[in-house]
């Protein structure tokens, strides 16, 4: 379309977000279920951020970067979820341009992190276990604190130059989006610009922080198997896997939905299972994370007992006190 068209066009100010919308009779029991997931997601990774900062035996490398996942996943999931409810309640489901382009942004940067967050959990991991020796001189508060803020400049700074370009394109229709949110690919398509150049931008986004920290997890994995099967004890074993295999998990499930929704040809199969598969790395990943990583890992649940513990001690000494000076 030349220019001279595109000024005859009338450009649209806001996108509707057809999300479940086909399913009418499911809205409230989606709404209740949202909402559930919604407290459920912010209570746990609050909570284990909370841990992560008071308690000091969770003051090492591994925890560090644990902190920042569910700091992370808060963000995340307050970026769909929220707007996502909204629009269930009350059945309004427009966005504006700009809105839909400013939680595009704060989505795209915080996928990006995560999976850059993701790779640096695995390399620690590997080290523990592959390199225990030297683990305490490499993954010092230096390196930690590089690779943490690493994974959040680049993924911002990345993502910024993606919706500049996406935010000089042209809308004008047609303006509904089969997603529940903002995502790359239904935006772009909703443009009446040409968008080659942008396809091309977005892809070459999706693939670097996609494959990269995907194959450097996949390979510190296979160190780490290889290192754990060659343990003589089986009681060994069990530990070293038990330190990681909740990373392993979570791992999985967040890249193979990504790739299956980033990198791989889109296919009838696919496009149509495109909501589904991203129900699992935007809703399902933030809630399974705080669950997975403390009900899995002894040192987070030991902590939480103790928090637990001197909650209630510090309570009862408040009430103890208050009936003192009332008598």
């Amino acid at each position: 379309m030349t220019n001279a068209e595109w000024r005859n066009q009338t450009t649209i100010i806001e996108f509707i977000l057809l999300g479940f919308g086909d399913l009418p009779a499911l809205q409230i029991l989606l709404f209740q279920l949202l909402l559930v997931i919604y407290i459920v997601t912010l209570a746990g990774n609050i909570l284990i951020i909370v841990l992560v900062v008071v308690d000091q035996h969770l003051h090492t490398p591994m925890y560090f970067f644990l902190g920042n996942l569910s700091c992370l996943e808060t963000c995340y999931t307050s970026t769909i979820l929220p707007r996502m409810l909204a629009s269930l309640l009350t059945g309004d489901r427009t966005i504006s341009v700009s809105g839909c382009l400013v939680q595009l942004y704060f989505f795209g940067s915080l996928v990006g992190t995560e999976c850059y967050l993701l790779a640096a959990m695995s390399y620690d991991r590997y080290l523990a276990i592959c390199k225990p020796l030297h683990y305490s001189t490499h993954m010092n508060d230096r390196f930690c604190l590089h690779l943490a803020a690493g994974s959040w400049l680049s993924a911002f700074l990345v993502v910024t130059i993606i919706i500049f370009l996406m935010s000089q394109l042209t809308f004008c229709g047609p303006k509904e989006m089969d997603h529940f949110f903002c995502d790359l690919t239904p935006v772009i398509k909703l443009s009446c610009s040409v968008t080659h150049q942008m396809e091309l931008v977005t892809f070459l986004g999706s693939f670097l922080f996609t494959l990269p920290p995907f194959l450097l997890t996949l390979t510190s994995y296979v160190c780490i198997i290889t290192a754990i099967l060659r343990i003589s004890s089986s009681t060994g074993r069990q530990k070293a896997f038990s330190t990681c295999s909740s990373h392993l998990i979570v791992v999985t499930t967040f890249y193979g939905t990504l790739i299956i929704v980033y990198i791989l040809p889109k296919t009838k199969m696919l496009r149509e299972l495109n909501k589904v598969f991203s129900v699992f790395y935007t809703i399902l990943t933030p809630l399974a994370n705080p669950l997975i990583y403390s009900l899995r890992n002894k040192e987070v649940m030991e902590a939480l007992r103790k928090a637990v513990r001197n909650s209630v001690a510090f309570v009862s000494s408040f009430i103890e006190g208050d009936i003192k000076c009332s008598v």
